[in-house]
């Protein structure tokens, strides 16, 4: 399809620099199945949902993935960034760098007290690394000398700070490994999870380490052109057997984020059995995608071009989702990572 179909004019006000607070107090429309459009608050959501539904979120944990130190050279330090964008083995990361052009094979690293060899540099700012300490040694450097990673439209009007490593962390994070934040699970929050437990909506966890994959631009003219990275994504056995029990007792899978949904596809056979993954999916959803597993998407506003915004256009239809994008404009819903909330309902 024409890329161009996705774009639209976004007002740069409209990106949110901070989260709503509370959490659950973002504003949230809601898009039922014939396109009706309503406008409520996260904290609604349980509204919308029945016991016999099942929630899905993304319990992965975000890193400090971001470094900031020196490439060591004869002729004197050098600056250098870093992005953590995936893990290899115990002290390997591939990495988004900048400046890249000037890496070579054999180049040292430090950040700090962390030291780091370059061994590959590869194509588009990438590079392959090896620290000089691995497993938790490894963990605990990163987190001490690390910043959280926020995108490229709030880190560019600010810097991370303290606040953002609460705000940038959902309350059920658990597996580390993420470089940005499952972002429609920032909206949640202790209360309003007790309140779906109470009113006996089902909850699981799948776990995708957010990585290039769902954020990179999209460049190519033709969404046939445009290759996914690949990310690591795990769907328990049990957790499986509740979502297919789920289904066949006539509830719906609720997905928290396009990253639980890409997760969910990606697991689901033709027929729509949902089996245990574990691996990489390189899963890209445009319109004219078949949807196996999930019934409803929560979700942020995404953006003009991008991967995520094909996604929600194939689950509701372009038009709707241009109609009702134009609509959150118009209302003044705050967009992207730390933006407002829309409910979709296949």
């Amino acid at each position: 399809m024409d890329v161009s179909l996705f774009d639209f004019d976004l007002p740069e006000d409209r990106i949110a620099l901070r989260p709503a607070n509370p959490r659950d107090s973002a504003r949230m429309m809601v898009i039922a199945p014939d396109g009706t459009i309503s406008h409520r608050q996260v904290r609604d959501l349980p509204e919308y949902l029945r016991r016999e539904d099942m929630l899905i979120v993304n319990d992965t944990r975000v890193i400090a993935a971001r470094l900031h130190g020196v490439r060591l050279r004869a002729a004197g330090p050098a600056r250098i960034e870093i992005l953590l964008h995936r893990r290899l083995d115990g002290n390997r990361y591939s990495v988004l760098a900048r400046p890249a052009r000037k890496l070579s094979a054999g180049d040292v690293l430090r950040f700090g007290d962390l030291e780091a060899q370059v061994l590959k540099r590869g194509e588009a700012g990438e590079a392959e690394i090896r620290f000089a300490l691995s497993g938790a040694a490894l963990d605990a450097a990163i987190a001490a000398c690390g910043e959280m990673p926020l995108p490229p439209y709030i880190a560019g009007r600010r810097k991370a700070d303290a606040r953002d490593t609460d705000d940038y962390q959902t309350v059920y994070a658990a597996q580390a490994g993420s470089v940005a934040a499952p972002t429609a699970g920032l909206h949640f929050t202790p209360e309003l999870l007790s309140v779906l437990d109470a009113q006996g909506v089902g909850r699981g966890a799948v776990t995708l380490h957010v990585g290039l994959g769902t954020f990179l631009p999209v460049t190519a003219d033709d969404t046939g052109n445009h290759r996914m990275h690949a990310e690591m994504a795990e769907l328990t056995a049990a957790t499986a057997d509740r979502l297919n029990a789920t289904h066949q007792a006539g509830g719906r899978i609720c997905a928290v984020g396009t990253t639980s949904l890409r997760t969910l596809e990606s697991a689901a056979d033709e027929k729509g059995t949902i089996h245990p993954f574990m691996g990489d999916t390189d899963i890209f959803i445009t319109p004219g995608y078949r949807f196996r597993a999930v019934d409803m998407l929560l979700t942020n506003f995404h953006l003009p071009r991008s991967t995520l915004f094909m996604l929600v256009s194939a689950l509701m239809g372009l038009d709707v989702m241009q109609r009702a994008y134009g609509e959150a404009i118009a209302r003044g819903y705050r967009f992207y990572s730390y933006g407002d909330a829309c409910l979709l309902i296949r």
